[in-house]
C-alpha cells in the first residue's frame, strides 16, 4: 500500500521511509534541472552520502526507452540487486520513468517517489502508473505499481517558473470538476499567476486526496478511476500533435485545453451546466492561451484519439460530467460531435 505523506520536514520523514524498505544499496533518480535545483537539497543529508545519483535529460522529450535502459545500466554497474531502493527526484516524467525503471528491474525493487513539480505532487506520483512514451505516443509502455512512499515536500514548489505552476495546476482544476462545487469555486477563484504559496499548500492537499480516494476504490482503472481521465482524450492528442510539430506543450496546457471540448461534448451529451463550462472555459483561455489546431488538424488528432488506452474496440471512449461531480465514465461520441467540440476549442 502506498503511503502518501505532506512534509514539511522532509530530511526526516524520508529518513523514516528509507528505513521503512529494505534496501541494500540507494540509487537516486533525477533529471538534468532537478540535478541542480534538488538534488543538492537532499544529497546532504548523511544517510544519502554513499547513494549512487543517476541522471537522465528533462522533458517529456526524455521519457523513452533509451533512458530507461541508462537508468538500468547505471544500476547494474552500481551493483543494484532485487533488494536495492531506487528514489525518484523530480517531476512527472521522473516518477514515471523511475518508477517503470524500478517496476522492471530484477523483476522489481523497491521505490520511493519524491515530487518537484505541482503536476507530479497532484498526478503523476501518486496512484500506481508508471511508463514511457513510445512511437510517439504518450505513456505506451508502463504498468501499475505503487510507489512505497511518496513525499509531498511543498518547498520545491519555489524551484518552479509560472508554466510549471499552470501545468500542474490544471489537474487541481480536473479535480475540482469531479469532486465538489465548493472545491472548483476555490481553485477558479485562485489567482494562479500570483499564488499565495500558503493557500496553494491546503488546496494541494485537498486535491491529493479526491485523487487517493479514487485510486484506492479502483486501483487498475476498471471502473471509476477513469474520471481521472477528464480532459485527457483530447489532452493526449493535443499533447502529441504538438510534439510531432515540434511545438510541444506541458502536459498540463495539454490538459487544460483538452477539459474545454470534453466540457463541450458533457453539456449536449450529459447536460454538464453550461454556466460552468463557460467558467472554465474562461479561467482556461485567461491562464493557458490556445493551441493553433486548424481544421486541416482534424484527421491526425482523431486518429490520435484512437490510440487511446481508455479505448475499446476502436471506439473513443471519453470521461464526460452531468455536473461537478456528477461522473460518467465509457461515453462515446461520433466524429461529427468531436469535430463540433474541436471547432468549439478553436473558435468557442
Amino acid at each position: 500500500m502506498q503511503r502518501v505523506i505532506i512534509t514539511s520536514t522532509l530530511q526526516a520523514d524520508l529518513l523514516a521511509a528509507i528505513n521503512d524498505c529494505e534496501h541494500d544499496k540507494i540509487f537516486v533518480l533525477t533529471d538534468t534541472t532537478t540535478s541542480s535545483l534538488c538534488w543538492p537539497v537532499i544529497s546532504s543529508y548523511p544517510y544519502l552520502s554513499e547513494a549512487h545519483h543517476i541522471e537522465i535529460g528533462a522533458t517529456d522529450m526524455s521519457k523513452t526507452l533509451q533512458s530507461t535502459a541508462h537508468v538500468w545500466d547505471e544500476l547494474q554497474a552500481g551493483g543494484a540487486t532485487r533488494h536495492s531502493l531506487l528514489i525518484n527526484l523530480g517531476g512527472g516524467m521522473v516518477t514515471d520513468l523511475g518508477g517503470f525503471a524500478a517496476s522492471t528491474f530484477k523483476r522489481g525493487i523497491n521505490f520511493i517517489n519524491i515530487p518537484t513539480t505541482l503536476l507530479s505532487m497532484v498526478d503523476a506520483s501518486v496512484g500506481g502508473k508508471t511508463g514511457i512514451n513510445y512511437g510517439m505516443l504518450k505513456n505506451e509502455i508502463g504498468v501499475f505499481n505503487d510507489s512505497k512512499y511518496v513525499l509531498l515536500c511543498t518547498d520545491f514548489l519555489h524551484t518552479l517558473d509560472e508554466g510549471n505552476i499552470l501545468s500542474g495546476y490544471a489537474e487541481m482544476l480536473k479535480h475540482g470538476l469531479i469532486s465538489t462545487q465548493e472545491h472548483w469555486e476555490e481553485l477558479i477563484a485562485f489567482d494562479v499567476t500570483r499564488p499565495d504559496m500558503e493557500q496553494l499548500s491546503h488546496m494541494l492537499a485537498t486535491s491529493v486526496a479526491v485523487k487517493e480516494r479514487i485510486v484506492e476504490q479502483d486501483p487498475h482503472e476498471h471502473s471509476i478511476r477513469k474520471a481521472l481521465n477528464l480532459g485527457h482524450t483530447m489532452g493526449h492528442a493535443f499533447e502529441t500533435w504538438a510534439m510531432r510539430h515540434e511545438r510541444p506543450i506541458l502536459h498540463g496546457y495539454a490538459v487544460a485545453y483538452g477539459i474545454i471540448p470534453e466540457l463541450y461534448l458533457a453539456c449536449f451529451k450529459a447536460q454538464f451546466p453550461q454556466h460552468i463550462m463557460r467558467q472554465a472555459v474562461s479561467y482556461i483561455r485567461e491562464n493557458y492561451g490556445t493551441l493553433p489546431v486548424t481544421c486541416k488538424d482534424y484527421p491526425e488528432l482523431l486518429e490520435l484519439m484512437t490510440h487511446d488506452k481508455k479505448n475499446t474496440a476502436g471506439i473513443i471512449n471519453f470521461t464526460l460530467l452531468g455536473g461537478i461531480g456528477d461522473i460518467r465514465i465509457n461515453q462515446t461520441a461520433t466524429k461529427k460531435e468531436i469535430e463540433e467540440a474541436l471547432d468549439f476549442f478553436r473558435e468557442g
